[in-house]
């Protein structure tokens, strides 16, 4: 089978569709015929060797890539109950040092990374939803704010930003939603009540709005010190990226926020997705061997949605 490899780090050029054995599910674990697989900035900084700098991933002579897949269960380990051969499903493989990853033809995942995919949607919208839709969820969780608290959303018109509006407006909380200035017809339709373009300063700019500040940030573009300028002394900060979180003024609780594998929230996420109210956002798809490009135009910035490839 085809599967994305790095062997050196650098650039898109050092992406390599290599030849590889069919993996076979282990115990607790299923295999799946993916159709669809997302390229996220996490894989851009396991191709070029950041996450190796930063200590997270070891060197190592292949690396797979890849988080999110959408496809069929191919083959079911032993142990492993309630999915079944055939099921379409979506799930994530969360971990870094692994030699194949979801840009595959076949990937191998635990089973309970994995849950039914939504119905009524392809599998290239529904490709779009582990990684960023858990990451959201996860650290709405660990800010735990109550309906009527406010939150500050940097790069709230990104794939991780757009999901964490629409699921804090669901959860009753009050959304000040940061992106560029054509982007405010898009984030309050998402649910934001309040706009800030990111070219605004921004403590000066959200606290005119929010008098004292924020009660939280969720800082998915990763705009640091200046995020959490806007948050109320006493408040609470989620950073999503290694060394992103600023230091904790004020006596607010500053906390990176570490994606974890989750079937039953991705479920979660299944069913609102499914009542529609919650958003995928698909920026284009591209085939398997079209990968470099990829990372290329991920790297260009500006999508609204993510890339998505089909082996």
């Amino acid at each position: 089978m085809r599967a994305v490899v790095v062997r050196a780090f650098g650039g898109p050029e050092v992406l390599r569709i290599a030849e590889v054995p069919v993996p076979v599910a282990g115990e607790g674990q299923v295999r799946i015929r993916v159709e669809a697989a997302t390229v996220n900035p996490v894989d851009l900084a396991t191709r070029s060797g950041a996450l190796t700098e930063a200590g997270l991933l070891p060197v190592r002579d292949v690396i797979g890539i890849g988080w999110d897949v959408a496809g069929v269960v191919e083959e079911t380990g032993p142990g492993v109950t309630g999915i079944e051969r055939g099921a379409r499903v979506i799930g994530l493989s969360d971990r870094l040092d692994v030699p194949l990853g979801a840009q595959a033809e076949q990937v191998v995942l635990d089973a309970d990374a994995v849950t039914a995919a939504p119905a009524g949607v392809t599998p290239v919208q529904a490709a779009t939803l582990p990684l960023n839709g858990l990451t959201a969820l996860q650290a709405l969780d660990g800010l735990g704010l109550e309906p009527g608290r406010t939150l500050l959303v940097t790069g709230a018109a990104g794939a991780v930003g757009g999901f964490a509006v629409q699921l804090a407006a669901a959860r009753g909380i009050r959304v000040v939603a940061v992106a560029g200035a054509g982007d405010e017809p898009l984030v309050r339709e998402l649910g934001a009540g309040l706009f800030v373009p990111r070219t605004a300063r921004l403590g000066e700019a959200v606290r005119a709005l929010v008098p004292g500040g924020v009660d939280a940030a969720l800082d998915a573009a990763v705009v640091g010190a200046a995020a959490l300028d806007a948050v109320r002394s006493g408040g609470t900060f989620a950073a999503l990226v290694a060394g992103g979180a600023p230091a904790p003024l004020r006596g607010i609780r500053v906390f990176n926020h570490w994606i974890r594998a989750d079937g039953a929230r991705l479920s979660d996420l299944v069913a609102l997705v499914e009542a529609g109210a919650l958003t995928l956002r698909v920026a284009g798809t591209m085939p398997l061997d079209r990968v470099s490009a990829a990372h290329h135009r991920l790297a260009d910035g500006g999508l609204r949605g993510r890339l998505v490839l089909t082996p």
